[in-house]
């Protein structure tokens, strides 16, 4: 199954990849070579952290790759979806008890990142909104409680 990606997040992670591949790899094996020169590996503390931070490397590049080659790039701008919410929708939520209001977009699980405002496609919170229209309440289980919201807006920002 191919995961769903904008095209920002794809953008977002082919960058990371090539840092990860021209910068942060290269400097790594420098690293090791550096430590390998001290001498006696069976003490060398950096000798040990280089290569475990190679492992780490190396494991990130591989997911990456392996996420992109399976990725569905969506392009968000072409959507046509008008006021109802499906993948990559911005979405701004009013608390019906707080009137506190938030804005998510709805991104692939693979970008998904709260601090950023992002929500995987897979969250409940998401789920609960797919479908729905600007100008619908929806009504979420969270893990303090069920909370019911109003959807304020609904755009798709590129």
């Amino acid at each position: 199954m191919q995961a769903p990606l904008t095209t920002k997040g794809a953008q977002r992670l082919r960058a990371e990849l090539e840092e990860l591949k021209s910068v942060k790899r290269p400097a790594v094996i420098s690293a090791i070579a550096e430590a390998r020169a001290h001498g006696d590996l069976k003490e060398n503390a950096e000798y040990h952290a280089a290569r475990e931070q190679q492992g780490f490397i190396e494991g990130r590049i591989k997911q990456l790759e392996a996420e992109l080659s399976h990725a569905q790039v969506i392009d968000i701008s072409a959507l046509n979806a008008g006021s109802r919410i499906v993948f990559g929708a911005t979405v701004e939520l009013a608390d019906t008890e707080t009137d506190e209001e938030k804005t998510y977009q709805i991104v692939g699980d693979l970008e998904a990142d709260i601090k950023q405002g992002q929500i995987a496609i897979s969250s409940p919170v998401a789920r609960a909104l797919i479908g729905k229209h600007e100008g619908d309440s929806v009504t979420i289980a969270a893990p303090g409680g069920t909370r019911e919201f109003d959807i304020v807006g609904v755009r798709y920002d590129a």
